[in-house]
């Protein structure tokens, strides 16, 4: 019998710990290789974490709500075999050496030619990366504290410490807008107890932490961008038919299920690449014109709850690559297997308020993209179809689109075109395409 060490693995690059949610299993209790043990969240996505070995839990070493890094052993197991003993060292030593290359990896470029004499005091949590990003912008405690961090309990993550350095520089010093915005009280996701009566018979609930970090998100979203929405109608008869037509031959060959939506994000990557400047993001006074066309999918949660996987690449990806990607994306969230990488780098996101029976919905854009859309239920309704003959009423598919753009950068003009160029590759679907 051997002691096995299970350390909380690596989950992408800038994400150096997790908080324990909750164990599958107790002390005591038997666990087979790849059972998932535990529950664990980053200020990104909530996941599970396999066991790599069989064996039997002795002792748990961290206890739900308590943080535990990267590389650091969260339980010990107890393993049979006479090779259990070097089977440990084999399998914990590297587990802990490529994170900590990494980790030196990540830090390395960001270190400053000379030592900072920009110190930190022990009340303010910071990781390692975020910190060397504050050394080497000389970024001192009081601005450090005035940040308002999107992470877990509030805490500064890369991309917060990156966006104020971005804003910090591309400002007057005089001005000090950041610092403004930072400094103001943080609007409350919920108000004072004071000011909401609570009445006999009302049930408090109080909000799980995804629940948390989406409301400071979409508060966030909606302060930064000021939203337009434009709408459209589209016939999407031709859609319906064409996956009629498919849908069976494709879970046959592939074993997947062929949704609408492979068929929306097509028409949307083309419509980006017809209007690249709506790929981008804003950064202070520059735009960001994004050469990758990474497209975020809203997926409704069992809890209730709203998650964003990313496809990478979608222009890459043919109708049946998109399928399988989406499929794949949709089963994990829903089964809490999402890895951080897979909800980080959109930079145009969908959301299909259809799929709860919504004709249209106005949807709030994330930070840092500048637009979304939003896609409607389809519904059978009679239409007016110009003919050789003269126009006719008959009955087809269609559904609404609402796109919300970041009035900042995206004007009417350059938001209506590209919710058009969407409809019009809709309409024209060729009932020919390959899958």
């Amino acid at each position: 019998m051997a002691e096995y060490k299970l350390l909380l693995p690596s989950m992408g690059e800038g994400v150096m710990e997790a908080t324990i949610i909750t164990w599958l299993f107790n002390e005591g209790d038997n666990v087979k290789e790849d059972d998932s043990v535990v529950e664990i969240a980053t200020d990104k996505v909530d996941s599970d974490v396999p066991t790599p070995v069989s064996g039997k839990i002795v002792k748990i070493l961290k206890q739900k709500d308590e943080v535990a890094k990267v590389g650091e052993a969260i339980a010990i197991l107890e393993i049979e075999g006479e090779g259990a003993a070097s089977e440990e060292v084999k399998t914990e030593t590297p587990a802990a050496a490529p994170d900590a290359e990494t980790l030196k990896t990540i830090e390395e470029p960001l270190q400053p030619a000379a030592a900072s004499n920009v110190e930190f005091s022990g009340d303010l949590y910071l990781s390692p990366l975020v910190k060397s990003i504050a050394q080497q912008e000389n970024i001192s405690e009081t601005e450090l504290k005035s940040i308002k961090g999107s992470g877990l309990e509030g805490r500064i993550t890369k991309e917060d410490i990156l966006a104020y350095v971005a804003n910090r520089g591309s400002q007057p010093a005089q001005a000090a807008p950041v610092q403004a915005v930072a400094s103001a009280p943080k609007p409350a996701v919920s108000a004072p107890a004071a000011t909401i009566p609570v009445n006999a018979g009302d049930e408090i609930i109080p909000m799980d932490r995804m629940r948390k970090i989406i409301a400071e998100n979409m508060v966030k979203a909606k302060q930064i961008a000021p939203h337009v929405t434009s709408f459209i109608e589209t016939d999407v008869t031709n859609v319906v038919k064409w996956r009629n037509k498919n849908k069976a031959v494709f879970e046959k060959r592939e074993g997947e299920k062929l949704t609408f939506m492979p068929i929306f994000v097509k028409a949307v990557v083309k419509a980006i690449q017809d209007f690249p400047m709506i790929n981008v993001s804003v950064n202070g006074e520059n735009i960001i014109k994004k050469k990758n066309i990474n497209i975020g999918m809203a997926t409704a949660l069992p809890d209730g709850n709203l998650i964003v996987p990313v496809i990478k690449n979608a222009d890459q990806l043919s109708l049946s690559g998109l399928a399988k990607a989406i499929n794949d994306l949709a089963y994990r969230a829903r089964n809490k297997k999402l890895r951080p990488e897979d909800t980080q780098g959109a930079t145009y996101t969908i959301s299909n308020v259809g799929s709860f029976g919504n004709l249209m919905g106005t949807p709030i854009i994330p930070q840092p993209q500048v637009a979304i859309l939003a896609i409607g239920a389809i519904v059978k309704k009679p239409a007016v179809l110009e003919t050789a003959d003269g126009d006719v009423i008959a009955i087809r598919n269609l559904m609404f689109m609402s796109h919300s753009y970041d009035h900042r950068v995206v004007d009417g003009s350059l938001g209506g075109m590209m919710l058009k160029h969407v409809h019009d590759y809709l309409e024209n679907w060729d009932l020919n395409t390959e899958i």
